[in-house]
């Protein structure tokens, strides 16, 4: 009995006999900050898998987007992330907590990045966005979420990543007050030649700046322009758009499958703010508020210093 409980106690878990490649996809599907917090400490196998640069080649820091209650410091969670990468880096995903500092030391640090996703990141200026690009030769895909820059980011993000093949600038889409504003559209038009799909959720364009779209990016095979209010389809311009799109999104489509809240934000009184495809509302302008709940500081977000410990503690 006493052998018989020996080798009981000797069996290898099951998971540890999976294939490491196995075993690796199943710890990417978990997310960055599910590997950091938990599955690494699981076993000694499992830690030597989460400390391999091909492990962080693709980091996800999705969250639940309640920063308030979030035990963790998600961006100095996610610089670890990226020193682990060792440069390898090639599509990251940041929601709700991503920051002008941030940004800048992901490019610095990963110039082979193709993909970037932010996810309503209001530390995230056009400024920020056009300082990092610089070092973004590679970059392929730009997906801003609620995440706004402005027309002179646009031309810089054109400027730097001549291989763009795919750019979101999505907010929410505005019927009162009415007004008219070409500016993003006309950037994209004269600086993304080479844009295969473009998604403009929400914008202000009126017609002429999607015609500017359709001859500056004659690539264009998807265009989503869904919420954008001031574009009439009808006429030449909307059989234009079927014969040169695949698949086009008209602005009163469904939105169902949109992923993220479509609410029509209508106000009545107008401003500079709504220009720029925010209300004082969305701007929410608590970014110090947020640092303070999440355990940082302006300080200690640009003066970060990488922890190599055994067991990182984010709190």
């Amino acid at each position: 009995m006493e052998s018989s409980s020996s080798n009981s106690s000797e069996v290898t878990p099951p998971w540890l006999e999976l294939p490491r490649e196995m075993t690796t996809t199943i710890l990417h599907k978990l997310g960055a900050i599910e590997i950091l917090t938990t599955a690494e400490k699981v076993c000694t196998t499992w830690r030597s898998l989460c400390q391999e640069p091909a492990m962080w080649q693709s980091i996800d820091m999705r969250n639940e987007g309640n920063l308030w209650e979030m035990p963790y410091d998600l961006e100095k969670m996610c610089r670890h992330a990226v020193d682990r990468s060792q440069g390898q880096l090639i599509d990251i995903n940041i929601e709700y907590f991503g920051s002008d500092e941030l940004l800048l030391y992901i490019s610095q640090r990963c110039p082979q990045l193709r993909r970037l996703r932010l996810v309503l990141c209001y530390g995230v200026t056009g400024e920020g966005v056009a300082e990092a690009v610089k070092n973004l030769p590679l970059l392929e895909e730009l997906h801003l979420y609620y995440t706004y820059i402005d027309n002179e980011a646009i031309e810089a993000v054109g400027h730097c990543c001549p291989f763009l093949k795919s750019f979101k600038l999505n907010n929410h889409g505005y019927k009162l007050p009415h007004i008219v504003c070409d500016l993003e559209a006309l950037a994209v038009a004269e600086n993304m030649p080479e844009l295969r799909h473009l998604q403009l959720f929400g914008n202000k364009m009126s017609n002429e700046g999607l015609q500017a779209i359709l001859d500056g990016c004659p690539h264009l095979e998807s265009l989503d322009l869904r919420q954008c209010f001031n574009v009439n389809l009808g006429g030449n311009l909307g059989k234009l758009c079927c014969e040169r799109i695949k698949d086009l999104r008209r602005p009163h489509d469904s939105t169902d499958d949109y992923g993220f809240d479509a609410e029509i934000q209508d106000y009545e009184t107008s401003g500079d703010d709504y220009i720029t495809g925010y209300s004082d509302i969305d701007m929410v302008s608590d970014y110090g508020d947020y640092l303070e709940f999440s355990g940082g500081s302006m300080s200690s977000v640009s003066s970060y210093e990488y922890e190599d410990e055994l067991l990182v503690d984010w709190e």
